[in-house]
């Protein structure tokens, strides 16, 4: 009789260190995701931004992106960001880390705009 519960205690970490492991890579999966969802982008092309109004949350990393042939600008309405003059196929980033509207306009071109709201 000693023989059994000497396996059953010896048998006992194998059996749990498996559930373990598998709550661990469910985590790791879950803060990938999450780590891939914090990025988004925006076309710029035939005078205009796409998409027009971005929905993102807090900590979201926006990357715009010129494919026009002409320069172009990403300038916020109230100066929380501001590119320099964007040539074809360059790049301008922001991280927003407050939720809220950030309305955004071309300078060479006022009449482009777009929306990032961040929630």
């Amino acid at each position: 009789m000693r023989r059994r519960v000497w396996s059953l205690v010896l048998a006992a970490p194998l059996v749990i260190g498996p559930s373990r492991v598998a709550g661990n890579s469910r985590t790791f999966e879950a803060r990938a995701e999450q780590t891939q969802a914090s990025s988004a982008e925006v076309k710029i092309d035939n005078f205009s931004f796409g998409p027009t109004t971005l929905t993102v949350a807090v900590g979201t990393t926006v990357t715009w992106t010129n494919r026009d042939d002409i320069p172009h600008t990403v300038v916020s309405d109230d100066k929380v960001f501001k590119s320099k003059v964007l040539d074809t196929d360059e790049k301008f980033s922001f991280t927003f880390t407050k939720p809220g509207t950030y309305p955004y306009f071309c300078s060479v071109h006022p009449k482009m705009t777009g929306k990032v709201v961040v929630q």
